[in-house]
């Protein structure tokens, strides 16, 4: 839940409030809101303004998690 993630390939999808066709690009950036156990994630995508325009759910195997801090692993 709320890891930060990119999708690696385009998905359309519509705009969750006005229906208006999107198209998500390859590495749009989006956050986990739903876990589900088949597995599969709702993502939601907003602006630079935190407004959310599509909410997909997606196979692990379309998205990437992003991070912004190392993992310490013993030498």
């Amino acid at each position: 839940m709320h890891d930060v993630v990119a999708l690696l390939e385009d998905v359309r999808t519509k705009h969750f409030e006005s229906g208006q066709a999107l198209l998500l690009r390859r590495g749009q950036i989006g956050t986990v809101v739903t876990t589900y156990l088949d597995p599969a994630f709702d993502v939601e995508f907003a602006d630079r303004d935190g407004r959310a325009f599509a909410i997909v759910s997606l196979p692990p195997d379309k998205l990437i998690v992003l991070r912004d801090t190392p993992e310490f692993v013993a030498a």
